[in-house]
């Protein structure tokens, strides 16, 4: 089960990764348009407050690689950057119902494997 709770914990820094890079770098172009839903003046407007987004993404990604390069002593590190699960529940109820699918619905199988 250890190899299984890695792997989706490995999925979901992967994910975040992504998430950076449609935020720090694709954010005004088509991709990182279509996929949030923007207009190009929204997109624009909204640039530097999305980079920055994406940079905390990509804190997610490295805290939960390195809870993985630890191996076993790394579990309440991927457990505590798994919180993430928080932030798609908040943007569900204030953003958009689709963030807690795509972005918490993988930390909590995530965080549900690792207590298996």
């Amino acid at each position: 089960m250890s190899l299984i709770a890695d792997v989706v914990v490995a999925l979901v820094a992967l994910l975040h990764v992504y998430f950076l890079a449609l935020e720090m770098f694709l954010w005004d172009k088509p991709l990182g348009m279509k996929t949030f839903r923007l207009t190009p003046e929204r997109a624009r407007d909204t640039k530097v407050l999305a980079a920055n987004q994406g940079l905390y993404n990509g804190f997610l990604a490295a805290g939960l690689a390195w809870g993985l390069w630890l191996g076993a002593a790394g579990l309440q590190i991927k457990l505590f950057f798994l919180g993430v699960l928080v932030a798609g529940v908040f943007g569900a109820v204030t953003v958009n119902r689709r963030i807690l699918f795509v972005q918490g619905l993988p930390a909590a199988l995530g965080i549900a494997l690792l207590w298996l």
